[in-house]
């Protein structure tokens, strides 16, 4: 039987009963079109799910109980970060998604010298609103119980400026980078990623990034497109470094 998982920001504890959040009971009333008795799975991020039943289905409520907590141990051990300069459109939300699904710990959305897309603060905040709507959805389909934090989009080097001296390895996709996958050692502390966005990374961002400490990462003698390169590489580092 499929298990049904929803996402909720809020707290949740065994025994508790609440009303999910609009949002999320029109999903179970309208688009699921689920019952009173039936079983539900929620999640808010602290690692758990939840096993509920729904009490009550109306035309704008839905009312469940929280009957049992469970640990969700499927975080991947290699903790990765994708600072990936800013996609068009879709593609920046195949991107926010997939590396959800591929175990990534935190994407932080960047400007580079070549970024075309450029957003005023509201926009910006819009995006990034709908950017972690696709991560939790993400995250209801592939099973993660804690879902990646999505960090304000922010230029390149106000991002390298907040860095810490953590012991992180420090990577940028590059195609006439030197080091390899295979060839790579991580602590605890896992790892950055940086990938330019269609037109890749300009000059000024490879010296800024040379300066913070980054290496150049060589996914073989093809050049990837932005949508393709970052997941490539998560989905190699945790085959070989990670859970895979």
């Amino acid at each position: 039987m499929r298990t049904i998982r929803i996402h909720v920001d809020q707290p949740l504890s065994a025994g508790s009963e609440l009303n999910l959040p609009a949002q999320a009971a029109e999903h179970v009333a309208r688009v699921l079109r689920m019952t009173a008795g039936a079983p539900l799975t929620l999640f808010n991020g602290d690692g758990n799910d939840y096993d509920t039943v729904i009490l009550q289905v109306g035309k704008r409520d839905v009312s469940v109980r929280v009957d049992h907590v469970r640990p969700v141990a499927n975080e991947s051990p290699l903790r990765l970060v994708l600072a990936q300069g800013v996609a068009r459109g879709e593609k920046m939300d195949l991107i926010v998604q997939k590396a959800t699904e591929l175990g990534v710990a935190r994407i932080v959305p960047l400007l580079t010298e070549r970024s075309e897309v450029r957003l005023d603060t509201a926009r910006a905040e819009k995006r990034l609103t709908h950017w972690r709507a696709v991560a939790a959805s993400a995250c209801e389909q592939s099973g993660r119980a804690r879902v990646p934090e999505i960090a304000p989009m922010r230029t390149l080097q106000a991002w390298l400026d907040t860095l810490a001296a953590d012991g992180a390895v420090r990577l940028a996709l590059l195609p006439e980078g030197t080091r390899q996958a295979h060839s790579l050692g991580f602590t605890d502390a896992g790892g950055l990623l940086v990938v330019g966005p269609e037109g890749g990374l300009g000059e000024r961002d490879i010296e800024a990034l040379d300066a913070a400490g980054f290496e150049g990462l060589r996914l073989g003698p093809r050049i990837l497109r932005t949508e393709t390169a970052g997941l490539a590489a998560l989905a190699a580092l945790q085959a070989l470094h990670g859970d895979f």
